[in-house]
This record gives structure tokens, sequence and C-alpha cells, in this order.
């Protein structure tokens, strides 16, 4: 009990004192409500705008906030000192300090929060979704991962390559470049890989694609042959519709018999990028035409990410109707809220939302209640780093957010891409450019690989690599010439090799893109600003004639 502060109950009837007897109770209800929401939040922390839905939701902004602020202060009175030692906040959020909490009570022997009578509707909401899903309780207490979720996304099946004519030797090379690819595919988190072990029990058989849609769930399978002819090992893969029995696309590789296992690296990855590709393409010209609702399930999510990183404003717009009839569907599905939360961030920062300071705090929410539902979930966590790194230009969250997704899944291709953001923005060069290459080589198939191309540029030019740097840029921008940070990017790298004129040109560009974009604007909002590479920014933009601004 050293260093505890505060008994919370929240089993049965809820209780919260104070871990020494006699110094306070908490009694009022929405009180008793504010602790139980601030408990169950990953990390303690809570946005305020959550808060006062929850809690207020029926009163109007200000009187919701004033409600809150009234009950911290009711609160504050009863605690006294200790009230410091537990509750931090900011403007935006409220954090409880987990580790000075003494949780009593055991899931599953009395209801969570009996007899916490509130009627707001967004309280009642919060309570009976935990109550329908008590295994969600093991989660919010980070002791285990949540049970597993059907899933939203598309699901693939690679079904071990068959050796024909072939000896033992190939047969078990067909198992292992499919379980490789398996392997490869399932680091991506716009896709759900049925494991190598289910595939080759249904292989052993005849394979019937009919078996595959029925026993595995699968949405696509991968199959193919394997041969030794020549001197040479000839792999042939097809890609197959489940639901049509339509071949996507085939794939034969050819490599010398005895240089194939050192190369057999280089087959995998193109078949892992080209159903990935096939996979966002088939979603987007499925979804083209259709209204939201008309969509199915494992098409939604996918093109909704992928017109998120799209170059054009209306794909853009059109990606956050998709994302949203995904979360109607699936309310409970953490990554899409995640997702969402993600819309927003390139919404603000890519200087296309109408108002941002709404659009940050529908941001922060989003990954909040991400983190709610799955608090162990790495790519939330990732997600929320993302926010906090470029909305609110919280660096020191960030990088934690990055660190602990990174110890649950060092395999997480968009927290070292992120963390290497994070270096470059506090000049780190070296360390940025190791964090954005590693995340290059984990993420062979995501749809929107300029992003990847623009940060891992950014990494090389905090280390000083400004010829690697405008490489990237430009074949980042070839894909998408509206992430505006891609194009500082380059004007940023052409200023420091002395190209002017190509610096004024970029310059001219970017003012093209974003008329209102001014020096003063930069230094207020960018992360970067405090530090080194903020200040050599800032030199650069006025050499391309960027406005100061005021």
């Amino acid at each position: 009990m050293a260093g505890k502060i505060i008994d919370i109950n929240l089993f049965g009837a809820c209780s919260i004192s104070s871990v020494e007897p006699n110094q306070f109770v908490i009694t009022g209800a929405k009180q008793k409500a504010l602790f139980a929401l601030l408990a169950t939040a990953p990390f303690g922390r809570r946005t305020r705008s959550f808060l006062q839905e929850t809690l207020w939701g029926q009163s109007c902004y200000d009187t919701g906030r004033q409600s809150l602020r009234r009950a911290l202060a009711d609160i504050k009175a009863l605690m006294g000192e200790n009230y410091g030692a537990l509750i931090s906040s900011t403007n935006s959020d409220l954090m409880i300090d987990l580790s000075k909490v003494h949780f009593t009570g055991q899931p599953g022997l009395h209801p969570f929060l009996e007899g916490l009578d509130i009627k707001e509707a967004g309280f009642t909401q919060w309570l009976r979704n935990i109550q329908q899903n008590p295994g969600q309780l093991a989660g919010l207490y980070s002791l285990t991962h949540q049970p597993h979720r059907d899933s939203v996304l598309p699901t693939v099946a690679i079904l071990p390559f068959r050796a024909i004519a072939c000896g033992a030797d190939t047969a078990v090379l067909g198992d292992w470049l499919a379980e490789e690819a398996c392997r490869s595919l399932s680091r991506s988190r716009l896709l759900a890989v049925i494991s190598h072990l289910s595939c080759r029990e249904l292989a052993k058989g005849i394979i019937d694609i009919t078996a595959v849609r029925t026993s595995l769930n699968a949405d696509f399978c991968v199959s193919g042959t394997l041969r030794h002819e020549a001197g040479q090992i000839i792999l042939d893969a097809d890609f197959v519709d489940t639901r049509s029995s339509r071949i996507l696309w085939t794939r034969q590789f050819v490599h010398a018999f005895d240089t194939f296992i050192k190369n057999a690296s280089e087959g995998v990855a193109h078949i892992v990028k080209a159903v990935g590709s096939a996979i966002a393409d088939e979603a987007l010209n499925h979804a083209r035409g259709r209204v939201p609702e008309d969509i199915e399930d494992h098409r939604l999510l996918i093109a909704g990410v992928s017109l998120m990183h799209r170059s054009t404003l209306r794909d853009f717009a059109r990606a956050r109707e998709l994302l949203e009839e995904a979360l109607r569907r699936a309310p409970n599905t953490p990554e899409i809220h995640a997702w969402l939360g993600k819309w927003y961030v390139l919404s603000v920062f890519n200087r296309w939302s109408t108002d941002t300071k709404l659009e940050t705090q529908l941001a922060l929410d989003s990954t909040a209640r991400a983190l709610d539902m799955s608090p162990d979930n790495s790519f939330c966590l990732t997600i929320d780093g993302f926010t906090q790194s470029n909305l609110v230009r919280r660096l020191d969250i960030a990088e934690q957010r990055y660190d602990a997704a990174l110890a649950l899944n060092p395999n997480e291709s968009l927290a070292w891409l992120l963390k290497g953001a994070v270096h470059t923005f506090q000049s780190d060069g070296q360390a940025a450019v190791l964090s954005a290459e590693r995340a290059r080589s984990l993420s062979p198939i995501d749809p929107f690989g300029y992003f990847y191309d623009a940060l891992v540029a950014g990494a090389h030019l905090s280390d000083g690599n400004y010829s690697r740097a405008i490489e990237l840029a430009d074949k980042s921008i070839e894909v998408n010439d509206r992430h505006l940070s891609t194009l500082r990017i380059k004007l940023f790298a052409l200023h420091f090799l002395d190209r002017h004129e190509e610096t004024l040109a970029v310059g001219e560009q970017l003012m093209l893109r974003q008329p209102d974009f001014t020096i003063s604007q930069y230094t207020k909002n960018h992360p970067s600003a405090d530090f080194r590479m903020g200040r050599m920014m800032v030199q650069a933009l006025d050499a391309a004639g960027i406005p100061k601004g005021e």
C-alpha cells in the first residue's frame, strides 16, 4: 500500500475513499462516475470533452464545461492536498496517477458499478457496453488482451504451394514460402490473415475455393504450385476472390535452384505487395459510385483508408464517409476509431480543416476511445502518439506511446516510422534514419507508401543526407502532391544544397497549394519549431520567399 492515496471499488456498490481512514470519502454519483471513467482509461487519461459529453451531455457545451469544473472543485475541496498528488490536468484532458490507486473488488463477483444511477445517455451507453462485454474489463485494467472480435478487415489465406513432380525438399520449400508470405502479410493493420497452420490443414486434401471460403471464412486466398525444372525453381501463384472464384492476378517467379533460398525473400515481397495492392484496388473499384451503406464490411475500411491517403480533397472527404459507416457497423472496434482519429490529424495538419480547433479535439477523442477499448493495442497507441505529436506538440507523450506500442509489437511499422519522425523533429538525424528505415523494411504493402517515403525523406533531411531526402520526397510527391510537409522537406534540402532557383520554384508550388501559409504559422504550429531543424526550416522558407506573417 506504500504510495497509494485512494481506494477505488468498481464492482458491486461503487466506493471511493482515501487509503488512510477518515480522510475523505467521495459520495456524489457523478463524482464517483468521474473517478470510474478516469480509473478505467488507458494511462488514466480522458479528454475533458469526453468527460463532459459522457456525464453532462444533455447540457449545452458551456454548461457541461462548468459542471465538470464544479465537480473537480468539489473533489479538490474533499481531498485537500491529496488532489494535486493524484489528479493532473491540462486545458484538454485530465489524468489520474494509476500508480497511486488501490483497486479493490474483483471482476465477475459483482456487476460493474452496480446501482450507480446516472441518467445521462453517454454514461448509460458507456456502462452498457462494458456490462455487455465483461471481457473488456480485463483490458481496461491492462491485465490481458481483450478477447477476439470478428474482423471488419478483408481476410486472406495463403495456402501452401503444392510441389509438382518434385522431391520432399521442394514440398517443404512450398510450405515455407507460404508461411513467410503469411508472416509478412500479418504485419499489415489493414488485413486479417488466417494462420499458416489452419491453411496447411485445409491444404492436405484437394483445394476447393468453396472450402476456403466456408472453412476458413477467407475473402481472398493465394494458392499455387512449385516445380523444379532445368536447374530452376518456378513458382506460379494465383490470387483469388473466394466469393466469386475470380482470379485477380497470377504471378510467376523463377530463380536458379542453388540460389532460390537466398532470393526467396524477393519473391515473397512481390507476392505480399501484389496482394495488398489488389485488395486495395478491388475495394476502391467496388466502392466507386456506391453509397457507404451498400459497401460490404471487408471492403469498407480498406477503401476508406486508401482514399484517406489520396491526393484530392474529394477522395479525402469520401474517406471520412466510409470510415464513419465502418464505425457505425462496428462501434466497438478500436482500430476504426484510431483510423478516424488519423483522418482528423491529416485534415488539420494538411490544412484541409475548416475548424481546426474542433477537429483537433475530435482527433484526441477518437484515439482516446480507441485506447479505452484496447489499451494494449499497438496500433491505437501509435495513432494516439501521432495525434499528440502533430496536433498538440506533445513530443514527450508521443514518444511514450510509440515506445509502448513497440514493446507490445516490435514489428509495428507505423510506430517505427512515427518514432523516426519524432527524432526528426528533435534534430536527432541518426536515430531518425534508423527508425524510419526499420519502418520501411517492415511495411511492404501499405497503400499509403507516399507517407512512408515522405517521413523517411524527413529522417534523411535531419541527418544531412539532402540528396537522398530530395530523391525520396520526389518519389512521394509523384503519388501525392497534396502532402505539404513533403514539399517543405524538398524545399529545405534544395536550399541547403545551394540550389536557389529550384528552392524558389518549390516555394511557389507550396504557396499555390497553401496560399495562406506563413513562416509565423509554421513556427506556431509545427512540432519541430523549437528545435534546430525548425530553425533551419525557417531559414529555407525565408530564402524561398514564403511570407513571414504576423
